[in-house]
């Protein structure tokens, strides 16, 4: 493999942006210097027309690199990992990732990506788009994130795809279990988000940040300890949710990256955090059906809202 194509579709709401730090902001597996040379050596374009970093996007389009000198190396192979396929076509495969699973190759990680699973599953036949590293890949999941996660099979389905998860037509739903219960049944986080200005592997909160767009709404509370909270975001950035919530000050079990304290937690295990992709609809990007995808809240969710039950009665009986 000699080179790397990224394609990403700016939507409207992009305001006035340099193309280097857009890039930068959507591409989070391409290290800066190697989008430096593609940029130095006139492999970025917007809409077709060669750009260089200092270009400001203005309006929606399609943002195109070219990444060269790409070893064999970091071309990932398939492995025989079993998954859970919920839908699949020619075009498309839908599956309900397992939490611990990390959707591709990056720094540090293995042989056991999604990105691997996919590749032995459907024997190579995955879109180019995002090769090496991601091919098939439109949208991520966090690797401690169960739920559902679609990958496009040919190129014209990524395209498509895209351009709806940009265009925000596509509709997600999480089941969270958060610490704490809020006082108000459901609500609406807008808060800008941006990396963290300090520890680069953290999102923040941030007023020049990047819209965001979470709609919350609790389902049952346990106590004043936790609460199973159902979130509809309609923007995808890095760690939206997670960020959010520990913003409105419930961090999500298990998040000690944003805030989750363990203290108030003894009695029961929190080995991940609990967070799951439980809804999942978009058009068909070839016959422009409707699709529709649910999936239930995974073992261990269950388990630990049964744990978190079980630990309220007995407080309530020894006291």
């Amino acid at each position: 493999m000699d080179e790397r194509i990224i394609e990403y579709f700016v939507s409207d709401d992009v305001g006035e942006m340099r193309a280097d730090k857009l890039f930068a902001s959507v591409i989070e597996d391409v290290s800066r210097a190697r989008l430096q040379k593609a940029f130095d050596s006139g492999q970025v374009s917007f809409e077709g027309e060669v750009i260089d970093k200092r270009f400001k996007i203005r309006h929606s389009g399609w943002l195109r690199a070219t990444l060269d000198e790409v070893s064999m190396d970091e071309v990932p192979q398939g492995k025989p990992i079993p998954l859970d396929v919920v839908y699949e076509d020619d075009s498309i495969v839908v599956i309900n990732k397992s939490s611990g699973m990390v959707t591709h190759p990056g720094n540090g990680t293995g042989e056991d990506t999604l990105v691997h699973a996919l590749l032995h599953h459907c024997k190579g036949s995955l879109s180019s788009v995002g090769m090496p590293e991601r091919p098939g890949v439109v949208h991520r999941l966090d690797k401690e994130t169960s739920g559902l996660i679609v990958v496009a099979k040919t190129d014209l389905a990524h395209h498509t795809l895209a351009k709806a998860f940009s265009e925000r037509t596509v509709k997600k739903r999480y089941l969270a279990l958060v610490s704490g219960v809020p006082k108000v049944r459901s609500g609406t986080c807008l808060e800008r988000i941006g990396r963290h200005p300090t520890y680069r592997t953290k999102m923040s909160v941030q007023p020049k940040g990047r819209e965001a767009h979470t709609d919350w709404k609790v389902l049952e509370a346990f106590e004043d300890k936790a609460s199973l909270v159902e979130c509809s975001i309609h923007t995808g950035r890095t760690h939206q949710i997670r960020v959010h919530m520990q913003n409105l000050g419930f961090p999500l079990l298990g998040d000690k990256l944003y805030g989750f304290r363990s203290n108030r937690f003894k009695a029961v295990s929190i080995d991940r955090i609990f967070l799951h992709a439980t809804h999942l609809s978009f058009q068909h990007p070839v016959t422009e059906e409707p699709l529709v995808f649910s999936q239930p809240m995974p073992k261990d969710f269950i388990d630990l809202i049964e744990a978190l039950k079980a630990s309220d009665s007995g407080k309530g009986k020894n006291e």
